[in-house]
């Protein structure tokens, strides 16, 4: 039994001999095939150096490219009695077409004719309490018809009444023309208390615009509860169709500056055109008695030349009229071209 015990160690040796001699080749062999992996890591850099041909890297600054323009101190805003004490009792400056035809119309109109009418009432109130008082007129006159008299007061409220109405009723149908075609749509909802924007003609681009705080509309250069964190951002000179509704209570979408002013009802779209003349911040408020925070809810209109206003649009992840068609019209012709290169 001992040598064969012996025997028995001596084959396990030789074998496991023979094992450690086969892996030996092996642990060099994995070191050969493990060192080609090092050229590998070297080519990283090449990687690298492709990164800025990334057709995406250069959306970054157009993004950015958009920056909210700061308003004219005067301009789309109520002027202050102490900044301007004549300005701050009139009508704002018009920036809109119908705006300036309407303030037109209250300067060389209304306003002397009114005046006018006023001061001639005063006139004969003060003649008749002069003249035909008791003791200037003991005996009451008994006069019971004038011819003229009658003619005069009836055709010359005619003749007024006339020159009133003719720029009044042109005034009132140029506020309902219809918008074209081609108008640029922006929906504005009211909510309370807030201001919603939608784009359906950008790719439903949707914005939600809240009252700043003190600090923060300081801190922007803007009014005190007219400032905005998000405007609604339009193209200037340019037909824009704005719709108004609602999803609560009335509210009424309203900017001094444009003379425009229409209704949000609650399951009713109402539309109006509007046709900015000008690039600006124009600013106004909600004017329908809403609710608690009817104060809070303000309105600021920021026109944009139509090139910075395309790129706000590609900056809130929209896409301009015509470009969805374009693309699909694009790629067919480029699909020949692959085939080929296959």
């Amino acid at each position: 039994m001992g040598q064969r015990d012996t025997r028995m160690k001596n084959a396990i040796l030789a074998v496991v001999a023979a094992g450690l001699a086969a892996l030996t080749p092996l642990s060099v062999a994995a070191q050969d095939a493990a060192a080609p992996a090092a050229p590998v890591a070297a080519e990283a850099p090449a990687a690298t150096t492709a990164a800025p041909a990334d057709p995406v890297a250069p959306a970054a600054p157009e993004a950015s490219a958009y920056t909210p323009m700061k308003p004219t101190p005067g301009k789309g805003m109520p002027t202050s009695y102490e900044d301007d004490p004549v300005k701050s009792l009139h009508f704002q400056d018009q920036y809109s077409a119908n705006g300036e035809y309407a303030l037109w119309m209250h300067d060389v109109i209304l306003l002397p004719v009114i005046t006018a009418i006023s001061l001639l009432v005063l006139a004969l109130l003060l003649y008749v309490v002069v003249r035909f008082n008791r003791k200037a007129n003991p005996v009451a006159s008994k006069t019971t018809h004038n011819t003229m008299i009658e003619v005069v007061w009836t055709i010359l409220p005619v003749i007024i009444l006339v020159v009133i109405a003719v720029p009044s009723i042109t005034l009132l149908a140029r506020q309902y023309e219809t918008p074209p075609a081609n108008a640029v749509t922006i929906k504005a909802t009211g909510y309370q208390w807030y201001w919603g924007y939608t784009y359906p003609d950008h790719g439903e681009i949707e914005v939600i615009s809240n009252m700043l705080d003190e600090a923060a509309a300081a801190k922007s250069g803007e009014p005190h509860q007219l400032a905005v964190d998000n405007r609604m951002v339009v193209p200037a000179g340019v037909p824009l169709r704005i719709q108004t509704t609602a999803s609560d209570v009335i509210h009424a979408f309203a900017v001094p500056s444009l003379w425009f002013k229409m209704d949000a009802v609650p399951g009713r779209l109402n539309e109006k055109l509007l046709t900015i003349k000008e690039p600006g911040v124009y600013y106004g408020q909600c004017s329908e008695l809403c609710g608690a925070r009817h104060g809070y809810m303000p309105i600021v209109v920021e026109a944009l030349p139509p090139a910075e206003f395309a790129a706000w649009v590609k900056a809130q992840g929209g896409t301009m009229p015509g470009e969805a068609e374009a693309a699909p019209a694009a790629a067919p012709a480029a699909e020949p071209a692959a085939n080929t290169a296959g």
